[in-house]
């Protein structure tokens, strides 16, 4: 069945480019019937109704060793969830029928890459499917071209490909070390090399380590994620700050801790290290914002630094940890991204200055804003608590309580700047321009509300979640 989940999408790429032009109205339906059998398949099979590795010797005709497991399946439900949400925002927001063709085209596209990234257990295969969804990522940026957003578009993607091309010649110089210094670039040769403490794979695992920084935009590798997120259209960020980000960066380097590094050092002081300062650089660049977009766009930043943060703490615990943050986030973060474009569909800005009151006025949106952000800063009992508290038994675990301390104080920090986002949208003095403000289309509210619901469902059946979510990826 895993073969499935490249070839479904696909065909449904290449279906929609059959159609008549007057049918392409359906294009992004399809889109998102895709999405949601694969949500239902990743789901069915995180209850161990089927086996997504069934068949997997078919896969082999397709020269790719798929291979899927419980990390597979979480990604892949993330994808089907975030790429709904996406296309649900793209239907209210665009009202051209091509752009809606063309967007549901490139999600489709970018799912066949994440996708692999979920199954392959090879350096090479990875490295294709990464590819695959940065290059449909940076046409998706594009896809705003007319006006000043379409400069701002043009540029974000400039900055994206040309750190995207740093990453590949990096993620590539490591796949060539690795076939000089080991017997393949399976993740089981790699962690056979890494075994022997070979000099030679250890520079290569930094090379490809550091490629993965850049495409999970890790500091000192974050510059291009805010102009990035800020710039592309609504849709698009919530694709990309949902899913596409944390796919090809920061789920590659949690299948490369679970399976290769094994908590060795030297590997694992660098996750340790560059978690904690991606997770206190974020936040305190997120603090300083007064554009939506890009507070949230740093905020992304910090938290994927607690994803990263995690992998370096006690190894079992640390992927459990990671892999139930990761899911968080990309619930949470896709949702306050749904929020910023029914604000911006209103109120035709983005700038947080120039807001206040809204709450009154978008009472929905304002409620599932807030549960999202209390759950990304950890407050019980939402689910974002729970996933922060593993990582912090994970580091305590293994001893690393100065890092510990870091991932409590830095949540503060993150509660200190979604504060300052509800104080400045939600509540205070309204504008009177504001006055004839309402409630958003109904279109918008369905993928918060349903995300929001997630998050509330997650931290209240923890234990339940946990094992469910969870349970095939420890």
């Amino acid at each position: 069945m895993s073969h499935l989940l490249l070839l479904v999408p696909f065909a449904a790429v290449l279906l929609l480019n059959v159609l008549p032009k007057r049918a392409r109205v359906a294009g992004i339906w399809i889109a998102f019937g895709v999405l949601v059998l694969e949500t239902a398949a990743a789901f069915i099979a995180k209850f161990g109704w089927v086996d997504l590795s069934a068949l997997a010797s078919l896969d082999q005709v397709f020269r790719f060793h798929l291979a899927p497991d419980g990390l597979s399946e979480l990604l892949i439900l993330c994808a089907g969830l975030v790429g709904m949400a996406s296309l649900l925002v793209a239907w209210k927001t665009s009202h051209e029928v091509e752009e809606r063709f063309t967007f549901a085209n490139l999600v489709l596209i970018a799912l066949v890459g994440i996708n692999g990234i979920a199954m392959v257990h090879d350096l090479f295969s990875l490295y294709v499917f990464v590819e695959i969804t940065a290059v449909a990522t940076f046409i998706l940026i594009t896809t705003r071209r007319t006006g000043e957003h379409g400069i701002q578009a043009f540029e974000g993607a400039w900055k994206y490909i040309l750190l995207s091309v740093v990453a590949s010649v990096l993620m590539l110089l490591g796949i060539a070390f690795f076939f000089l210094s080991a017997d393949g670039i399976s993740l089981d040769a790699v962690r056979q090399a890494l075994a022997t403490g070979a000099p030679l794979a250890w520079v290569a695992t930094t090379l490809f380590l550091c490629g993965l920084f850049v495409k999970g935009a890790l500091v000192p590798f974050h510059g291009w994620l805010a102009d990035a997120y800020t710039a592309a259209p609504a849709p698009v960020s919530v694709f990309m700050a949902g899913i596409v980000t944390k796919a090809s960066g920061i789920f590659a380097l949690l299948r490369l801790a679970q399976e290769a590094l094994h908590g060795a050092a030297p590997g694992r002081e660098i996750l340790l290290v560059g978690g904690a300062v991606t997770i206190v650089i974020g936040a305190l660049l997120a603090l300083t914002q007064t554009n939506m977009k890009r507070m949230l766009a740093y905020s992304s930043i910090s938290q994927m630094g607690y994803i990263v943060l995690a992998l370096g703490g006690d190894l079992s615990l640390g992927i459990l940890a990671a892999g139930f943050h990761f899911f968080n986030h990309a619930v949470s973060k896709s949702q306050l991204f749904a929020n910023a474009a029914a604000i911006e569909k209103e109120l035709g800005t983005l700038d947080m200055t120039q807001m206040g009151g809204l709450g009154s006025r978008m009472p929905v949106t304002a409620g599932t804003a807030a549960v999202a952000s209390l759950s990304i800063a950890g407050l019980p009992p939402l689910a974002g608590f729970w996933s922060k508290l593993l990582i912090v038994l994970a580091l305590w675990k293994a001893g690393e309580y100065s890092f510990a301390a870091v991932a409590i104080l830095a949540s503060l920090v993150t509660l200190a700047y979604f504060l300052v986002l509800q104080r400045n949208v939600f509540f205070g003095k309204r504008e009177d321009r504001w006055a004839a403000v309402h409630e958003t289309a109904t279109g918008l509210l369905v993928p918060a509300v349903a995300l929001a619901a997630v998050t509330i469902a997650l931290g209240v059946g923890f234990p339940f979640a946990l094992k469910v979510l969870l349970g095939g990826g420890a």
